[in-house]
Parts: structure tokens; C-alpha cells; sequence
């Protein structure tokens, strides 16, 4: 299967991304992590991508696209769950006609719905560490020495897309770009919503466990 994981930056989705890729044995391919190893080792694309990134707008479509299908390239996926990919309609677009090349299809679309003011203070709580990348919240995980990773002693930061004034702007970006996404998917069947975060009670695993219940009921295995 090829699904499809949407919702705004902080929603979650990456953790659920993971939780059903362990439980369904299909690989997970998250467009942040192609970002960060493309950042880290100074790729072309990563250079370019940054500007962008560290502003908290939208990476343009072409190079969104270049990552994924080295990616896709690099192992002959029969399937996979993608994690921040599509963002635009024209992204969709793009994967449809790449997988319809390899006669595959997205089976489904899953949209994660969290509220903006939870994301928010949600991403402008972690602090990451700049030796092992550890990642805590200050409200909800904090580490035992202030500024200090438990992990390795090293140091913890906030990154400049974790401030309040990027988050409010990604999320700005993302909502002026998500309805047409949305729209597209909701006209090609393809879309299931759910509800998550603390104003809905459910955990990452809960909403995990609710989309694999539905997978395993409406989908062949």
C-alpha cells in the first residue's frame, strides 16, 4: 500500500507515521528526514532547501519532489507510508503520476486534525540537543538538568523553526495551502479525517490504532 499521512507541522503525524509502519510492516518515508540528511550533509538540494526552512515557508515544489524520487530510486518501494508528502495539490499531482509510472496508486489519504493554538505551544516547547539530537519538551518531558541533554551532557537548543513566530507562520503557510490539497483528495475518494491531540483525548497511539483497525477492515492485505 501507498498511504498518505497529512496535517499541519506538529500534528503528530510522524509519530503515528511510525507507529503504522511497524504494525502494517510497510516503509516509512518522511520528507523532514530527507530534508534533515540533505541539510546535514550539505546537499545541493539541502542548501537551497534551508533558506526556506529556516523562514518557516513552504520548500518549492520541485525540490520537495527531487528528494522524494531519489529517495523512491534509491530502494524499489512496493509500497510505503509518506510522512509531509504531498503539501500542494500540484505535489499530489506529481506522486500520482510517479507511482501511476510504476503501476502503483495511493490507497488512501489520512488527514490528522490538532488544533493550531495546541500545535503551537507543542513545537515551541522542544528543546533538541545539539550532540545526540534527543528531543524533549520543556512542559511535558523536561530533561533533569535545564538546558542539559540526560542522554549525553550536551546542550539543548531551540531550532529556529521551533520559535513561536516561525510556528505560527508555518501554520499559516500550510493552512493557505492544504485546502486545495484536501479538496483533491477528498474528490478522489481518497481521504479519511481524524481527530487528535489533547482537545480530542487521543494519544499518537490511539489515533494508530483507530487508522489500523480501518486499514485491516477496508483493505485487502
Amino acid at each position: 500500500m501507498f498511504i498518505v499521512l497529512l496535517g499541519a507541522p506538529g500534528s503528530g503525524k510522524g509519530t503515528i507515521s511510525k507507529l503504522l509502519s511497524e504494525k502494517l510492516n510497510i516503509p516509512h518515508i518522511s520528507t523532514g528526514d530527507l530534508f534533515r540528511d540533505n541539510l546535514k550533509n550539505e546537499t545541493p538540494l539541502g542548501k537551497t532547501a534551508k533558506e526556506y526552512i529556516d523562514k518557516g515557508e513552504l520548500v518549492p515544489d520541485e525540490i520537495t519532489v527531487k528528494m522524494l524520487v531519489q529517495e523512491l530510486e534509491k530502494s524499489s518501494y512496493s509500497g510505503a507510508i509518506l510522512d509531509g508528502f504531498p503539501r500542494t495539490e500540484k505535489q499530489a499531482e506529481e506522486l500520482d503520476n510517479l507511482l501511476l509510472a510504476n503501476n502503483k496508486m495511493v490507497d488512501i489519504v489520512i488527514n490528522v486534525e490538532v488544533p493550531f493554538e495546541e500545535i503551537v505551544d507543542r513545537i515551541a516547547s522542544r528543546r533538541n540537543c545539539k550532540n545526540c539530537s534527543e528531543i524533549y519538551n520543556i512542559h511535558y518531558n523536561p530533561p533533569k538538568v535545564e538546558g542539559i541533554c540526560d542522554a549525553c551532557g550536551g546542550e539543548l537548543y531551540q531550532r529556529e523553526d521551533q520559535k513561536p513566530e516561525v510556528v505560527n507562520n508555518r501554520l499559516e503557510v500550510y493552512k493557505n495551502t492544504s485546502s486545495r490539497l484536501i479538496d483533491y483528495y477528498k474528490d478522489n475518494k481518497k481521504l479519511y479525517q481524524v481527530q487528535a491531540g489533547d482537545s480530542a483525548n487521543k494519544t499518537s497511539s490511539d489515533v494508530a490504532e483507530e487508522l489500523i483497525k480501518y486499514i485491516k477492515e477496508n483493505f485487502k492485505s
